[in-house]
């Protein structure tokens, strides 16, 4: 890990009451406004910071859309665990998503168990079979599907919109919080009190696989600690890439 800087922490931010009124409002619109116009929208967690945002939005205004996670077969225990948390702490079920063994039996036929590490084509084919189609097979008859992207989570996604198309499935695709700030995030989730997955307490600012993820320094991009062997600006696992 890079540097001598302590490893990051979840930033302990105060904003003004009326400005997370005015978030709490607008979010409340937003994910109203999406319920409203379809019958079968899905939100797909990763069970991080800014998927908690729009969980504690959907728990309380949007009971209609359905939530899932990608259950990946690679992801720290403490995710797994996570869910039940949050699934206890809102009263909501979330489903669990899983990988087709074939799809994950092939990768590991052709790069190995860890091959991701030795490629981006091997990263990108381990993402396809353990997140990609898995997402596909979720969002199958969805009329809509929501997200938790924000501009200023990476240079790939400082050009987001609040919809757009999801060109690859032909559905509208939501982002109600993707003009939030790090620091609306942070203080909404503390004036809240929403429930935070324990690696962020931990140095992990972005919340993946196991072993595609590690804890960052506090001097460290936030994205850093996602695939940081392939030494690129541009890190996505292929959900959310056009």
């Amino acid at each position: 890990m890079p540097g001598n800087s302590p490893l990051w922490q979840v930033p302990k931010v105060e904003l003004p009451h009326a400005h997370l009124v005015n978030l709490q409002q607008v979010l409340e619109e937003r994910l109203t406004r999406i319920s409203n116009q379809f019958n079968d929208v899905r939100f797909a967690t990763s069970l991080a910071a800014e998927d908690m945002a729009v969980t504690d939005g959907i728990a309380k205004y949007a009971k209609s859309i359905r939530i899932f996670t990608l259950f990946t077969g690679r992801l720290h225990d403490q995710t797994i665990q996570m869910k039940t948390t949050v699934e206890n702490h809102y009263g909501l079920s979330i489903d669990g998503v899983e990988p087709q063994v074939q799809d994950v039996q092939a990768f590991i036929a052709q790069y190995g168990l860890n091959g991701f590490y030795d490629s981006e084509e091997a990263k990108k084919s381990c993402c396809y079979a353990r997140k990609v189609k898995p997402l596909e097979l979720a969002l199958n008859g969805a009329q809509a599907w929501v997200t938790g992207l924000r501009r200023s989570q990476a240079i790939t996604r400082n050009e987001l919109t609040f919809e757009e198309l999801d060109e690859v499935r032909g559905i509208p695709k939501f982002n109600p919080i993707f003009d939030w700030s790090d620091d609306d995030l942070w203080a909404y989730l503390a004036w809240q009190q929403v429930p935070l997955h324990p690696l962020h307490h931990q140095g992990y600012p972005s919340i993946g696989c196991e072993p595609c993820t590690r804890a960052i320094r506090a001097d460290e991009d936030l994205r850093a600690g996602r695939w940081w062997w392939l030494n690129k600006q541009s890190k996505e696992c292929g959900l959310h890439l056009k």
